[in-house]
This record gives C-alpha cells, structure tokens and sequence, in this order.
C-alpha cells in the first residue's frame, strides 16, 4: 500500500469519525428529571422542568380518552408513578422510550381541553414545559359554582359580612423560601385556613378561601373569586416577607395606592408580588388589564381606600401583641399591589413575619403561632366590622339593639367620632353624661344606637 493509499484511507477515518461526532451532537438527547402536578379546582396542571427548550407535541386521543405528549429528543429521568393525581381526571401516566422522543400517555377518566405552553426562565424556574389539563365545562361548574351571598338569600334578616381570605403564592409560585427548606405559599396557606377557621367561628362574618390548596390562582381571578363569586365585603391576601439579611423581623400590613409607594421596601414588596403571574407561568390572555381596571378604580377607590386603611391599622394593632412588627412601625404601608386593586372591596396585604429569619420561620412553622396570628387578623376584622357595620348587617343589628362603646385614642375628637358612628354628638354626650366636648386619651365612650 502506497503513502498516498494510507493517506487516503486516514482521511477517511477522520471524516467517518468527525461525522459521527457531529452525528452524536444532533441526536443529543435532553434528559428532564423533575416533574410536578398541581391541581386546581377547575383544571390540572402538569410541569416538566427542562435544562433547554424542548419541542413537543401534543394528541387528544378518543375511545378510550388518552392524552400522547411526545417530548421531542428528550428523555425522561424521572418517576411519574410518584405523582399524586389521584383527585385528578387522570386514570393513569405511562411513559414509552422511543429512539428520537419520549412518549408521555395520560389515561383518562374523562375528556379533558388541553393547553401547553414552553415557559422562559425566571426565578426560582428554569425552563419548563406546562401541560394543563381542563375538567370538562360541567365538572367545572360543579366544582367551582360559588356559595350564593347570604345577603341574597334572605335580606329581610341581618346578614353576615363575608370575609375573603387569600393565601399568596400557590402551584408553581413557590414564594420566598425558608432557612429549613419550607416554601411561603405552604405557611400561608396554613395561616389562611386558620382564620378561616376563627372568622367562621365568629359571629356576624363568615369566611371564603381563595385557594384552599397547593395551586395558583392569577392575581386578577383572585379578587374577581372573592368580590364577584362570592360578594366578598374584606379581602386579605397573606404573605410572608423575605430578606437577603436574614436579621430582617417583623409583620407588615399594606394597602394599595393610588399615589406612589410610601416607602421604597413597599416598592419592591409589590414589584416581587406583582411577578407571580409570570412566576406561575400564567398565559396572556389571563393577565390583568390594568388600563381597564384604572378606570373602574378612579370611580370607586377613594371609599374603599379609606377603609383599607383603617381595617390594615386594626390589623396591625393586634398583631403587634402577638408579634414583633417590622421595624417597629404601626403604619399602614401603601404601593401599587395588584392583588389590592378591587374598588369596590376593601383589601389589605398582610406579611405575617420574615421568612428567611430563622427565628421567625421557626414561629411561622409553629400551629400556636400561627393561630395566634389568625386571631390577631380576626380580631382586627371585628373591630374593623364594628366601628363600620354596614347596612342590614348582623354588625348593624348588634348596633342598634346594644349600641357600641369606643376607647378614645390620641387624636380624637367627639364630632369625628361622631361621624363614624353615624350619630349625634348631642346622642354620645346624653348617653355619657359629657357637659362639653372635651375627652381623654383612653376614656371609653358608650356609641348610642343609631
């Protein structure tokens, strides 16, 4: 064999082995090793995280009913039979190997409509894949039709003042995370269903949970569920603070403003909850139009603003005897929070503590703190319903038939209290044998029925 002969047949050998290697390169596979399934009243939602973006394909198969995700160049590294989809119309997953994709076949009880959507990177995500999954247009009435407003049901008696209470976070919107591992939208939602519990025990309100499990809610179906499924009178999102300090302590309580945030942390506060949408992967057309919502606000929000206020610094007030209150401060915080732009509801934003403190996180994992900030929320409430008894309420009827007393606080005066009993002032000082105006500073008045 000649010189040339073996540089021919070299040559041959590179180029047999550069196309294999540019071969292995194009039938990489990309290996996805994490999957999560949430479900929610109204659909189930199915996430595959990616290191990459990965082509898909999706089939709704019929007789029986199967859904066939075939997950382009990709292989699957993980163990779906560990996923609970037992309340789901899923019957069963099974998962086949094929040499250019993964085929992903849901079993189903039921027919289902089906959306995906390939999700850009944002923190704590990389990429994912999202299937949902929505239950059939009768389940879902079924299962989401609202309670009717008691004020409907019967007008001719005193109603019950309905009190929203939304868990932040929820689903693929973890929140902040804890020193131990435990996720904010876990606390929340075991704080939220602690005063639902306590506002249900309560006479003269009753409770509505917004979220109820680990799912997520948008920002704008979360108020829409408790004003207009519901005729929610009070909304309360409930939150948990975080720091890159983790000396950061305390509980906050925030209203919205029509003007500006009244501090830079409120700022940032609502910048980081106003990305839940994004964060929970939420699609376009479900995203909040807040150009409308603008408008509507700029009929009604100077009234329910003022009563925000006033219930966030009730709420504050009872929770600085349970807690320490961030950084010392009983001031109602104001910024542009999405969740809060309901006008005709009024809507605080409570942060019960900071947790990314080890110490407050441990307080937050506690059952007897937790409810001892629930109570301190409710109790807040009651005052709130109490100073303010709206019309043909069971507040309004306690009101008329025993009447109301009020501890006087700094800043007082008889004819502002007046006004916000809806009484005479001539009525307070008969009831309270008062020769004049003057009051002092922890005096407790009697409110005659107005």
């Amino acid at each position: 064999m000649t010189h040339r002969d073996n540089k021919k047949n070299l040559t041959a050998v590179f180029v047999l082995l550069l196309s294999g290697f540019w071969a292995s390169l194009g039938f990489a596979q990309t290996n996805i090793d994490s999957v999560r399934l949430h479900r929610a009243p109204d659909h189930t939602r199915i996430v595959f995280d990616l290191p990459a973006p990965v082509d898909h394909k999706l089939d709704k198969l019929a007789n029986p009913d199967r859904i066939v995700l075939d997950l382009l160049d990709a292989s699957l590294g993980f163990d779906v039979n560990t996923l609970d989809y037992a309340s789901s119309p899923i019957a069963n997953i099974r998962v086949g190997k094929h040499s250019d994709k993964t085929r992903v076949v849901f079993d189903m009880k039921n027919g289902v409509r089906t959306r995906t959507n390939l999700l850009k990177p944002i923190e704590p995500h990389g990429w994912r894949l999202v299937v949902d999954l929505f239950d059939s247009e009768l389940q879902s009435a079924a299962k989401t039709s609202p309670e009717p407003v008691k004020e409907k049901e019967a007008p001719s008696e005193p109603r019950l003042m309905v009190v929203a209470i939304d868990a932040g976070h929820g689903g693929e919107d973890p929140g902040a995370r804890g020193p131990s591992g435990v996720y904010e939208k876990t606390l929340v939602l075991q704080i939220a269903k602690k005063v639902e519990k306590q506002v249900n025990d309560q006479a003269g309100m009753r409770a509505v949970m917004v979220r109820d499990g680990d799912y997520y809610v948008p920002l704008a179906e979360r108020r829409r569920i408790a004003r207009e499924d519901h005729g929610a009178d009070v909304f309360i999102s409930i939150h948990a603070d975080a720091f890159t300090d983790a000396r950061a302590n305390g509980a906050s309580v925030f209203a919205l403003s029509s003007s500006g945030a009244t501090s830079a942390r409120a700022r940032y506060l609502a910048k980081i909850a106003n990305e839940s949408d994004r964060v929970a992967g939420v699609y376009e057309e479900e995203k909040d139009d807040s150009s409308l919502l603008s408008v509507l606000a700029d009929l009604r929000m100077n009234g329910s603003m003022a009563g925000s206020l006033y219930l966030g610094r009730q709420v504050l007030g009872e929770m600085g005897k349970v807690t320490k209150l961030h950084g010392n401060r009983d001031r109602v915080e104001q910024a542009g929070f999405a969740v809060l732009k309901e006008p005709e509801m009024v809507s605080i934003l409570v942060e019960t503590g900071f947790i990314s403190n080890p110490k407050e996180e441990r307080n937050l994992r506690s059952s007897a703190h937790q409810s001892k900030l629930a109570r301190s929320i409710v109790n807040g409430v009651d005052a709130y319903f109490r100073n303010h008894p709206a019309p043909h309420s069971w507040y309004a009827a306690q009101r008329r038939e025993h009447g109301e007393q009020y501890r006087i606080q700094p800043g007082d005066t008889l004819s502002e209290i007046a006004r916000q009993y809806s009484v005479s002032e001539q009525a307070i000082r008969s009831v309270n044998a008062l020769n004049g105006d003057r009051i002092v500073v922890g005096q407790v008045l009697k409110i005659p029925g107005s």
